[in-house]
């Protein structure tokens, strides 16, 4: 699973998912891409699932570019404790996505693999996505 090294703080706010991407919201590297569609948060598991995905359809052929990275910590508090002692431990990262966001990239495939690589990919994330092509959109 993807985790930072290190990070300033240990626990952060939950935080507000408002506006779209500004940024990394084109196919930069590869030739298709799978770009969200809403507000989010990706777990680390659910990058990696897609991850296999997308690597086993194009039978470790191509390039993958992950544009995403899991760097925000959410806790959870142990269950039936009472309220007050502080923030509970962290149980694992998310990665906050906006609509608008490039999340994975392939290139060196055929279009139609890449395109149903993409496919079930999308089918493994949280929120509503679409499929990029270099020079247009394809769904």
């Amino acid at each position: 699973m993807l985790s930072p090294k290190r990070t300033k703080f240990r626990k952060y706010h939950r935080g507000k998912m408002r506006g779209k991407v500004v940024v990394s919201d084109k196919v930069a590297f590869g030739e298709y891409a799978l770009q969200s569609m809403q507000a989010g948060w990706i777990t680390s598991r659910q990058i990696e699932s897609a991850r296999r995905v997308i690597t086993r359809y194009a039978r470790r052929g191509g390039q993958l570019w992950i544009r995403i990275f899991p760097d925000k910590p959410v806790t959870f508090r142990a269950a039936e404790t009472r309220m007050g002692s502080g923030k509970g431990n962290v149980e694992y990262w998310v990665a906050v996505v906006k609509p608008g966001k490039v999340l994975y990239e392939v290139s060196g495939i055929s279009s139609s693999v890449a395109i149903s690589a993409l496919k079930v990919a999308a089918y493994k994330m949280p929120v509503k996505t679409r499929i990029l092509s270099s020079n247009k959109r394809i769904s």
